[in-house]
């Protein structure tokens, strides 16, 4: 198997970017879901519920600035806040985050049509990934939900979109699922059996299958929401309630230093 794919997001919920190379840190890839955005209360908004958020792509620019896009092409930089006062957040174990510049916030208010705050994850450590998603002693993550790193297959992928077209609708891109790490691979679905995978020179652990929710069903380009995957997803793939596609995986190894990953690198999945 080989990496076909990788994406990261610098904003939690914003499209993504496609990346030939990445660094992968104990909390992630670099740069991935390091920033979110807020309400007026401080709690957190998601695509979920502001679907408009995808229509903004977020892109790094270099280790202290990102680069917030709209569709009709405007764009403007965001500097990472140094030694900015921090405001109280909602997102879970983590409390206070410094914010961007105001004038970001109100550029991305007004693309959105509400108002909201953009804010950093300064100290990536301090959030911890929860034992009831796989998590370990001194795991902590980025601003994703509840793993560092998702991983999905185009096998699992083409076995899906054959689902999907027996049931008369039209196939998801991969993108639906926001993996970080794309992989190729033979059998559909055989990553669920993993228990170690080793990409390049770094080794992971699967913590979890990776739940789907409504994200899955927003169409990246129209915003609207339909049916799929969730409906077909749901006659072949769920089980405890829900329905799965992905696994999310920890970097093991790295004694807070970090790897590197990249298109084409092997993949050695381990089962367990």
């Amino acid at each position: 198997m080989r990496v076909q794919q990788l994406w990261r997001y610098p904003v939690k919920s914003f499209a993504g970017e496609a990346v030939e190379t990445s660094t992968v840190e104990p909390w992630g890839l670099e740069g991935d879901r390091r920033w979110g955005v807020v309400g007026p209360d401080g709690f957190p908004v998601t695509a979920r519920e502001c679907h408009e958020l995808l229509g903004l792509t977020a892109s790094q620019v270099d280790e202290e600035t990102i680069r917030l896009t709209a569709r009709d092409g405007a764009s403007i930089l965001v500097e990472t806040p140094l030694g900015v006062p921090v405001v109280p957040v909602g997102h879970s174990r983590q409390g206070f985050a410094p914010p961007a510049d105001q004038d970001v916030s109100e550029w991305i208010s007004e693309q959105v049509g509400r108002e909201l705050r953009l804010v950093w994850q300064e100290d990536p450590t301090v959030r911890r990934i929860s034992g009831a998603h796989g998590g370990e002693e001194g795991e902590s993550l980025s601003l994703a939900d509840t793993g560092p790193v998702l991983l999905t297959s185009e096998a699992s992928l083409t076995r899906l979109g054959d689902w999907i077209l027996e049931g008369g609708a039209e196939p998801v891109p991969m993108g639906r699922f926001r993996p970080n790490v794309v992989v190729d691979g033979e059998e559909p679905f055989a990553e669920d059996g993993w228990a170690f995978v080793t990409i390049g020179g770094v080794r992971y652990r699967r913590t979890e299958l990776c739940d789907r929710c409504v994200m899955t069903q927003i169409d990246g380009e129209t915003l609207q929401t339909g049916m799929e995957p969730i409906r077909t997803l749901a006659q072949h793939r769920r089980w405890d309630g829900t329905t799965w596609f992905g696994i999310r995986l920890v970097p093991v190894g790295l004694d807070g230093g970090s790897g590197q990953v990249a298109v084409g690198d092997e993949v050695v999945a381990e089962e367990g």
